[in-house]
């Protein structure tokens, strides 16, 4: 198990973070238990979660996933050893029947939102809290451009310096320690930076977004950001919803994926990406891996990131992708992943 620090703030995080979005939803809480005991024996303290989950966001379910968390840490104490990240929902996308749509990221929302996930994950602190989404509309969630539409929507923002300042407020008061953002884009990322910078506020230390062989759009824009401000990536959806496994070859659908038993799962349902699959399959049959271990092996391979979010409905998945982490990708299957990113590059962004 590799270390890496994250941002400025002295503290080194693991490279696998546990993502825990289908407890309680697609695993139970007893299943929960075991992968949290498991994770943190293999020194996986590094646990990310949200007040949206689980997935896929309903009203009945909403919280479910914190407060498993929460019951764990209520049995099993031990919350100095964790390093917890969760987030705040942002408007629309899955986060209109949270908190009675009061979404927004204004100090009161804030406020709101810290006080329900304190105590459904049962203490008094969260390590890392980040934005889930920007408010504004952007290219996030399976967007690839910011283009005429996205330009033309009118949509009341609250303004930036607003929410960092209230962030502020939650850190001083030692809610939360650390700040993130999810699902941004350049120019996000850069604005939160320089306001906080100019008005000596909390700067944000890490950016939470999609990040595998199939969406490689982090390389553009972000990428640079991450070498000269130092704000590294934590890299969901590594394995593109168990596309990246190969569980899914040639039509494949498991009763149990995700993709089989919600149909909204689409991001990577495409012709273009189920191309790109089987040709990293292929590559990574050639050279003795897993398409998984090929998968997990790049992306902690790259300069920017700073942890890598793995997700799994039961053990085995989780033993496996773990392992995964073993693997070091040589030059020759690098140049071989190139190849085939200039054939097909972003199918799935």
């Amino acid at each position: 198990m590799q270390f890496k620090p994250l941002a400025d703030t002295g503290i080194l995080l693991p490279e696998i973070c546990l993502g825990t979005m289908t407890f309680g939803e697609q695993n139970t809480q007893e299943e929960a238990f075991e992968q949290l005991d498991y994770a943190l024996d293999q020194g996986l303290y590094f646990w990310d979660t949200a007040e949206m989950y689980p997935v896929p966001p309903k009203l009945e379910t909403q919280g479910a996933t914190e407060r498993i968390i929460g019951n764990w840490i209520a049995s099993r104490g031990g919350r100095d050893k964790l390093f917890l990240a969760s987030k705040i929902a942002g408007p629309s996308q899955g986060g209109s029947h949270i908190r009675d749509g009061q979404t927004r990221f204004g100090a009161d929302e804030i406020s709101a939102a810290i006080d329900q996930s304190l105590s459904r994950l049962q203490t008094d602190y969260i390590d890392l809290y980040q934005l889930h989404w920007p408010q504004r509309p952007t290219n996030f969630f399976g967007k690839l451009g910011y283009g005429n539409a996205e330009a033309a929507e009118d949509r009341a923002v609250t303004d930036l310096e607003e929410t960092l300042t209230a962030l502020q407020y939650e850190i001083k008061n030692g809610r939360i320690r650390y700040i993130g953002l999810s699902n941004e884009t350049p120019w996000g990322t850069m604005k939160f930076l320089h306001l906080a910078e100019k008005l000596g506020l909390s700067k944000f230390v890490s950016v939470q977004n999609p990040y595998n062989l199939l969406n490689r759009t982090y390389e553009i824009g972000m990428s640079e950001i991450a070498k000269y401000e130092g704000v590294g990536l934590l890299a969901y959806s590594p394995l593109a919803f168990g596309y990246l496994t190969g569980k899914l070859r040639n039509g494949a659908r498991p009763a149990k994926a995700r993709v089989t038993l919600f149909s909204r799962f689409s991001r990577y349902s495409n012709p273009e990406s189920e191309w790109a699959v089987e040709q990293y399959a292929q590559l990574a049959e050639q050279h003795g891996l897993t398409l998984t271990q090929l998968a997990l092996a790049f992306i902690k391979q790259q300069f920017f990131v700073t942890s890598t979010i793995i997700g799994a409905t039961n053990l085995d998945q989780l033993k496996e992708n773990i392992q995964a982490f073993e693997v070091n990708l040589s030059e020759e299957v690098l140049k071989g992943i190139e190849a085939i990113h200039r054939q097909q590059p972003n199918p799935a962004p």
